[in-house]
């Protein structure tokens, strides 16, 4: 029997069918039941059990440890999890594609660039940092819907940047949801299974990426394992503790040093040093901070420190332990390396650039050779100046056409 549906959105019932198998498609979207056996949209029939079809979506390292997964699983011929895996990714400017590209082009499975979907018959799609709105007509496709595998505790961190968040606010737990996803908006749908961990004290956002990968992925084949089940006891995300994670600019990379602390900049560190590096301004030139660390109390009881009064950006050589002493709003961190043109050691950078400073200003306060804040423009800026620019360049034109003289031979 077929049955036609309007489409909802609504919350799960809060019962559900009682003494049947809904229908997985309706009863995980729109909340309405079925009989056992009952086809999907195309007329096929619904299977009610592993092994799974699936269509994995996703793009980086992350979203590679839970393809990782379900390729081990399809492999794996005992268990019966996953029959059919195929795979959808992005485009990408290298050639060897991203990480998920990678993966599935050495495990020999079906790989399409995004919007291309392929055109074959799947149970269950699954999503993990794809970074695309899926549209309702292909979350239909699927008679189980979509699964997101998320690096966070819904509802906190919705959104592109989830485990950059978690470093930069410095939460000291996080875990992974796993989430049926909805149209037209990110990490809103109804959470399947949720487990939580300690975040490891001073780690980086790709320390923690590996751990909660692995964490996902483990989740994920857990959820496969009693998919209906799993679908049955979902449940709406609270509204309390909502928070978004959106992506990272270039901006987010300048250090205010009048207004964050070393603890803010050390978290900033850790959250997106490793995708881009920390910047700031020295003598008109942007500088690259790229190896920074704490520096302990040996350092901080030396003279130099203590007996002058410096302000925020200021720079000291420490010949000893061979960092630069940059001063923030509470104290002072430690400058191991930098780019400036190239990378340079701290050693490199004070005999190439500070030491010759002071010598030729020797009269000058040390606060005049400082780090600042660089501020970079922002996007209506640029659209400003490139409209600017493009007004002067139309201006140009039209001076050079009137200044032509017209000669009749």
């Amino acid at each position: 029997m077929r049955i036609l549906v309007p489409r909802c959105w609504g919350p799960l019932p809060a019962g559900g069918g009682a003494g049947r198998i809904s229908s997985p498609q309706w009863r995980a979207l729109a909340g309405l039941g079925g009989s056992p056996g009952e086809k999907d949209s195309r007329g096929a029939r619904v299977r009610e059990k592993p092994p799974w079809r699936v269509l994995f979506f996703g793009t980086d390292h992350f979203a590679r440890e839970a393809l990782r997964a379900l390729h081990a699983a399809r492999e794996n011929k005992e268990e019966e999890l996953i029959e059919k895996l195929e795979v959808v990714t992005v485009p990408s400017p290298s050639p060897k594609g991203l990480p998920v590209k990678q993966y599935a082009v050495q495990s020999q499975l079906p790989v399409y660039e995004w919007p291309d979907v392929g055109s074959g018959e799947y149970d269950v799609g699954v999503v993990a940092s794809f970074g695309r709105l899926l549209s309702e007509a292909l979350i239909l496709k699927f008679p189980y819907g979509i699964l997101n595998v998320h690096p966070s505790c819904l509802p906190r961190w919705r959104g592109p940047a989830p485990i950059i968040h978690t470093v930069l606010h410095g939460d000291t737990v996080t875990g992974v949801t796993i989430m049926q996803i909805r149209p037209k908006r990110f990490d809103v749908g109804p959470v399947l299974k949720q487990e939580t961990i300690p975040v490891p004290p001073k780690s980086t956002a790709k320390e923690l990426e590996a751990v909660l990968s692995r964490l996902g992925a483990n989740m994920l084949i857990s959820v496969l394992k009693n998919l209906p089940e799993s679908l049955n006891n979902g449940r709406q995300q609270p509204p309390e503790g909502l928070t978004y994670a959106p992506k990272i600019s270039a901006g987010t990379s300048c250090i205010k040093w009048e207004e964050q602390t070393s603890e803010e900049i050390f978290r900033l560190y850790r959250a997106i040093g490793d995708i881009i590096p920390l910047q700031t301004l020295w003598m008109d030139n942007t500088i690259k901070l790229l190896d920074l660390v704490e520096v302990n109390s040996s350092v901080l009881a030396d003279p130099k420190l203590t007996g002058q009064a410096v302000i925020p950006g200021s720079i000291i050589y420490h010949k000893q332990s061979q960092i630069l002493l940059v001063c923030c709003k509470d104290r002072w961190i430690g400058v191991r390396s930098v780019m400036l043109k190239k990378t340079l050691t701290a050693t490199d950078f004070y005999n190439g650039y500070l030491h010759p400073w002071h010598q030729k200003n020797s009269q000058a306060h040390p606060s005049q050779c400082r780090f600042q804040t660089l501020r970079l423009p922002t996007k209506k800026q640029q659209k400003e100046k490139k409209l600017l620019l493009c007004n002067s360049a139309l201006s140009r034109k039209k001076m050079d056409k009137s200044n032509y003289i017209l000669v009749i031979y």
